[in-house]
Order: structure tokens, then C-alpha cells, then sequence
């Protein structure tokens, strides 16, 4: 019973962590929205049915080929890194280098051995849908602290241009892309304002439940539960 006593206040606390502590799971993993990291141009200009986007703020680029076209792109070093053939068969290069960095978002993860920017490729399927998805290095700040050029953290501000090599149908061609720091524009307070009213509802809850408990509690010390009649008080003889 004791077990059961406490099994909605446990609830309600794990259900408010878990509102807490979800969007910095996110931000630890995935993006961070006081970026954007944007393509400005492909020189020259991609075919038809050839696309690429920027998802999770600064953090992945999505490559699309839809039209039958071969595209290769090249890791950090020049090195054949990812490919889509003509049929949608995705394959990555186990000797790049870029493989095993692009893991993490700081390139903490370590390169095997085998890794190697001259070798020749060995190339993986992992995909047929014509589509890649991938975290790059170059289209995002690698570090921690804030770039040394950003003076107000409120303002839009550039942080750098890159640039990320590829060939298409054996046509080499350039993304241009820029990134910025767009500060507490960029960052929504949506599900903080979530995670407040679930804490602030459940926290509710709690205390009454708790308070119910306490008197439905108080009760059976009193003995309304028990089922044995109560004594009478003796009558007394009138004189």
C-alpha cells in the first residue's frame, strides 16, 4: 500500500523533469537556435531535381536528388565522403575521414586507423531513397563559447561564409552558404512555457491529492472506517 501512497506524486514529478529537461536534450544533440546557417548559392547552379537544405537551425544538410543525377560530395580533406548514385542508392565512404568526424557536433568521436583521406574509397549503402542527410562541420561554429566577433548577443550578426564541395554528374560545383548568430531571436520559449504550465498544473494537482490523502487518512485514525458499534453512554435512573 505504501508503494501505491506515492505512486502519483512520483508521477507528477517525473512528468515535470521530463518537460524540463527535454528541450535541453535537444539543444545538446541537435542545433542550436541561436544560429542559422544559410545557403546563399551553388556555383554552378544545381540541375534539375537536385536540392539541398539546412535542417535543425546549423546542424544537418539534407541532399535530395529526385531526377536519376550521380552526386558526390567531398569530405575535409578533398576526399570522397558521400555519394548518391543515378538508381537512389546512397553510400558513404568508410575511409573518409568526415565519416566518423560528423558523428558529433564538435568532432569529438575518434577516427579508426583504416581512415584515410588517400586511400581509395570503400564505399557502404545505407540508403535508396535518393536522400542523405548529414551533419557538416563547415556550416557551423565548433565551439562552446560564443564567437569573439559577436558584440551584442541581441542582434543579428554574421559569423562566417563557407563553402562545401560536390560534383554532380561528374560537374564539380560549390555550396555557398553563410552562417549567423541571431541570439534570443532565434530562440523559442514555446516549450519552456510548456514545461512551466505542466509544473505549475501537476504541482497543483499534487497538493491536492496530498490533502486528501492526509484527511481521508485522518478519518481512519478517528475510526470512521471501523465497523464496531460504538459504546452507549449509560442511562441513569431519574430520582
Amino acid at each position: 500500500m505504501r508503494s501505491a501512497k506515492w505512486a502519483l506524486p512520483v508521477a507528477a514529478i517525473a512528468l515535470a523533469l521530463a518537460c524540463v529537461l527535454a528541450p535541453a536534450q535537444a539543444l545538446a544533440h541537435g542545433g542550436n537556435p541561436n544560429y542559422r546557417s544559410e545557403i546563399n548559392s551553388f556555383q554552378p547552379p544545381l540541375p534539375s531535381g537536385v536540392s539541398i537544405e539546412v535542417l535543425d537551425y546549423d546542424s544537418y544538410l539534407q541532399l535530395i536528388d529526385q531526377h536519376g543525377h550521380e552526386v558526390l560530395l567531398y569530405g575535409y580533406d578533398g576526399e570522397p565522403y558521400a555519394r548518391i548514385e543515378k538508381d537512389g542508392t546512397v553510400q558513404v565512404n568508410q575511409r573518409s575521414p568526415a565519416t566518423y568526424l560528423n558523428d558529433s557536433r564538435f568532432a569529438e568521436e575518434t577516427v579508426p586507423a583504416s581512415a584515410d583521406a588517400k586511400a581509395a574509397p570503400e564505399w557502404k549503402t545505407v540508403d535508396s531513397s535518393g536522400t542523405f542527410i548529414w551533419h557538416d562541420h563547415r556550416m557551423h561554429y565548433m565551439s562552446r563559447s560564443l564567437p569573439p566577433s559577436i558584440e551584442d548577443t541581441a542582434e543579428k550578426q554574421k559569423v562566417f561564409n563557407y563553402t562545401i564541395p560536390m560534383s554532380v554528374d561528374g560537374q564539380n560545383t560549390v555550396l555557398h552558404g553563410t552562417l549567423w548568430w541571431v541570439g534570443s531571436q532565434g530562440t523559442s520559449k514555446l516549450p519552456f512555457l510548456i514545461a512551466a504550465i505542466v509544473i505549475v498544473l501537476g504541482g497543483g494537482a499534487l497538493v491536492v491529492w496530498i490533502r486528501r490523502r492526509r484527511d481521508r487518512d485522518r478519518d481512519d485514525d478517528d475510526g470512521g472506517g471501523s465497523d464496531e458499534p460504538k459504546p452507549t453512554e449509560p442511562v441513569g435512573e431519574a430520582w
